[in-house]
């Protein structure tokens, strides 16, 4: 099971569709073009170190509990603002293109639904972090032992190596 059906699994599905109006296959479709977005988001941002660095910071203040829950646990402000810092203001090019790859009315679909999907992303990434007992672990477990350095350039490889992974094991052909 790749990374992103890992996450899949833990999403409320039907409850996403039933917000955003749609079928649960509609809405499963949509996600699994929105997930390596947000992931694809976050790596870039964790690329530069002090992205990596606000990241890390962000991550601290979620934890795993939302992963499996209702989609009433979710703050939708709160996921529209890890939206806004993710892409900053490349927010509506990346909706517009993501929703052109979601049919009629993609863009208003994509523009929901990555809110909602933004707080289970950050509790599944924080989740992975929090598996390892920190930084040393994650690198231990993520990367294969092939750890070295600290600080920013050491987070920068963890949540690089966490997204990367992710990313790779969510790709269809």
């Amino acid at each position: 099971m790749s990374q992103i059906d890992e996450l899949m699994a833990q999403l409320p599905l039907d409850q996403i569709a039933a917000r955003l109006g749609v079928d649960p296959a509609q809405a499963e479709e949509a996600t699994r073009t929105a997930l390596p977005a947000l992931l694809g988001g976050l790596h870039a941002n964790a690329e530069d170190p002090a992205g990596a660095a606000s990241l890390t910071g962000a991550l601290q203040q979620h934890d795993g509990s939302l992963l499996g829950s209702d989609l009433d646990a979710v703050d939708v402000g709160e996921g529209q603002k890890i939206v806004g810092h993710i892409f900053g203001g490349q927010t509506d090019q990346v909706v517009s293109t993501l929703g052109g790859v979601s049919g009629p009315s993609g863009s208003a679909l994509v523009q929901q639904l990555l809110p909602l999907l933004a707080p289970y992303v950050m509790a599944y990434l924080a989740k992975r972090l929090g598996a390892g007992g920190g930084l040393g672990g994650i690198l231990g477990n993520i990367l294969g032992g092939a750890a070295g350095g600290t600080g920013a350039s050491a987070t920068s490889g963890v949540l690089g190596g966490i997204l990367g992974g992710l990313l790779g094991g969510g790709r269809r052909a």
